[in-house]
């Protein structure tokens, strides 16, 4: 069976991408699945979290390697093994990607189609794939939306929040529209919830009307703002394996989620 992609994006920065990525491959992990996570962006901390910086060599191949035309490096001579069993990588380290981005900006016809064209020679190896986008609607994210079947979107319930959904959706519609007609928004993530406050609460309700109008899937409840998600991820251990009860209940809200997509997309 070939695997469900799914590209966790986001525009702005600091939103939870790397740390919904990180707690839904867990969850996949825990459900007996083979998982590929992908670190497109730049930045490299999904691969810090997912491999460690100790485990991979100076000079390490990487994402860029697999998409750049200086290259010949293929996508199986780049993929690691991650920290859990069941888990691989294909890396980001150094600056690279970053040059790869600029590279892609200028490249001719199927620039927007080679991370696709890659997970090709693997797709079938995995049950799930996951792609952590930049914060940036540049190439990079192109790539990974172009690969996806589903995009989950992770947002705030925070002021701003729906300018910024707006014009991610928009990027989303001209994906499917110009070079993926199968690609579906698997879910709208509200990350980092402060259901205790006036503001989280008055924020969520506009992202809920926002994402009912457009007839768009919400992934509810939210995740809550809790220190332990992110505890957790910096220490490259699964919400279950860190934080007693209190973590195996939030390990179990990301699995519920993970099961809400599978099923929205099946």
């Amino acid at each position: 069976m070939t695997a469900l992609v799914l590209a966790v994006c986001n525009q702005k920065g600091g939103v939870g991408k790397t740390t919904t990525t990180f707690h839904l491959a867990r969850a996949a992990i825990t459900d007996g699945l083979r998982v590929l996570v992908v670190d497109a962006d730049p930045q490299g901390d999904l691969t810090s979290v997912t491999v460690g910086e100790d485990s991979l060599i100076e000079g390490q191949v990487g994402l860029a390697d697999v998409l750049s035309d200086r290259s010949d490096e293929h996508i199986r001579d780049v993929i690691v093994p991650g920290i859990w069993p069941g888990l691989d990588v294909v890396p980001t380290t150094g600056d690279a990607l970053e040059g790869v981005n600029n590279e892609l900006v200028i490249a001719g016809a199927g620039r927007e189609q080679r991370l696709h064209t890659a997970l090709a020679d693997v797709i079938d190896d995995y049950d799930v794939v996951l792609i952590d986008c930049p914060p940036a609607l540049n190439p990079l994210t192109i790539n990974a939306l172009t690969a996806a079947r589903g995009a989950v979107v992770v947002t705030e319930s925070r002021l701003f929040a729906t300018n910024g959904l707006s014009r991610l959706l928009h990027t989303i519609d001209t994906v499917q529209t110009s070079y993926n007609q199968d690609l579906a928004i698997a879910g709208i993530l509200i990350n980092e919830h402060k259901q205790r406050t006036i503001s989280g609460r008055t924020w969520k309700k506009e992202v809920d009307a926002v994402m009912a109008d457009r007839q768009l899937p919400i992934l509810d409840p939210p995740i809550p703002d809790r220190v332990a998600i992110t505890d957790a991820e910096e220490a490259s251990c699964g919400l279950d394996e860190w934080a007693g009860r209190d973590g195996q209940d939030l390990a179990d809200l990301y699995t519920a989620h993970l099961h809400t997509i599978q099923g929205g997309l099946s």
